[in-house]
């Protein structure tokens, strides 16, 4: 037979057969790479949801169990040891002097004032803020068992805002200090106290900034900012740390109907004066006989100084040698970051002790050795 095997009827259909097959492979891919994404997709999109899943029954669980157990730990922790603070204040009104003498009525008006304070040694030792018990006529307290005494006014530093009171009290639940110092941008705290007279609300937040100068009126203050809410009647509560410890006195907002921006003065300054208060010292706070003020803006002078408005005539300063418009580049060692840190400086400043001011005068540079006198009173 001459004919070519390849001709033959088997071989045709043998090659319409692998034709066939090798069309369909085809098909098969080109579906395959059509529906790959979306299959590939819904891979993905169930392997997220099984994570979320086992991410939300550890949650419920055991993982995120200890964060919200710290929560309340540190409520039960702390809330025995914050107070209430009711003071009471007599106004004079203008006809009080004649109904007083007519001997008929009672004599002016009483303010009655919501705040906070915080325990510090359980002999009945409390620390509050000076705003919220200043020119008190009558000073009460109400522990958190609703106990209530009245408290007498130990000492206060009005320039730093703080008070310490003591109650007729013993073996009370107490807060321990914390430092202050140590505090980082970003630390997770607690504030706590009686806003709008709701006993012990606790707030949270983090510590949104440390050493804010010149905020809230004080030019005397070194505050922590936290966004922990703080309303009316939190002044004088504390504000804790993860292991509970005082690290801040709540004192103020940034201003009425701010959220989000309060301030706190930091532990290490608050149990100072307390400590002094409590020691049966005047709290000491410094002072030099300057006026100081920041530089006028433009100016070429030094970034950062301040500015010697006036100086008081025999102060310490007018006694060293410093003059009006002398520019403070300097105080013991630190450079000054403008009039309300130098005010500072000053007023932390040991009393009967020396600072080293460092001045520029027109083009000079000078030194003065400043004797640190007491803060007059007012």
């Amino acid at each position: 037979m001459t004919t070519d095997d390849h001709d033959s009827p088997s071989s045709r259909s043998v090659a319409a057969v692998l034709q066939t097959a090798i069309l369909a492979l085809g098909l098969v891919i080109l579906v395959a790479l059509i529906a790959a994404p979306g299959v590939m997709e819904r891979i993905q999109y169930a392997k997220v949801r099984g994570e979320l899943a086992a991410i939300r029954d550890a949650a419920a669980v055991r993982e995120l169990a200890p964060v919200g157990k710290l929560f309340t730990t540190l409520a039960r922790l702390i809330g025995p040891t914050v107070v209430n603070v009711t003071t009471t204040r007599h106004l004079l009104l203008p006809a009080d002097e004649s109904v007083g003498l007519r001997g008929s009525g009672s004599l002016g008006a009483t303010d009655t004032e919501i705040g906070s304070g915080v325990i510090v040694a359980a002999d009945g030792v409390i620390v509050t803020n000076n705003h919220v018990i200043d020119e008190a006529d009558r000073i009460e307290v109400t522990l958190a068992d609703g106990r209530r005494f009245v408290a007498n006014l130990v000492g206060a530093d009005e320039k730093r805002d703080l008070a310490v009171l003591r109650i007729d009290a013993t073996d009370l639940p107490c807060a321990s200090w914390g430092n202050s110092d140590s505090l980082e941008v970003g630390e997770m705290v607690w504030a706590i106290g009686n806003p709008y007279g709701l006993d012990r609300t606790l707030t949270y937040g983090i510590i949104s900034a440390v050493g804010r100068r010149g905020v809230v009126g004080n030019t005397f203050g070194d505050f922590l900012q936290t966004d922990a809410s703080i309303n009316p009647g939190n002044s004088g509560g504390p504000l804790v740390d993860v292991h509970g410890s005082i690290v801040g006195i709540n004192t103020a907002i940034a201003q009425p109907g701010s959220k989000g921006i309060g301030f706190a003065i930091p532990s290490n300054t608050a149990r100072r004066v307390c400590d002094e208060i409590i020691g049966g010292a005047s709290v000491e706070s410094g002072f030099v006989g300057i006026q100081p003020e920041d530089p006028p803006a433009g100016s070429s002078t030094v970034a950062g100084a301040a500015l010697v408005r006036a100086v008081i005539p025999n102060g310490p300063a007018d006694q060293a040698g410093i003059k009006a418009g002398d520019l403070v580049v300097a105080c013991d060692g630190e450079r000054v970051a403008g009039s309300t840190h130098l005010s500072l400086l000053i007023l932390n400043a040991e009393v009967g002790g020396d600072v080293v001011m460092e001045v520029v005068r027109g083009d000079r540079k000078l030194t003065f050795t400043v004797r640190v006198g007491q803060q007059p009173r007012r």
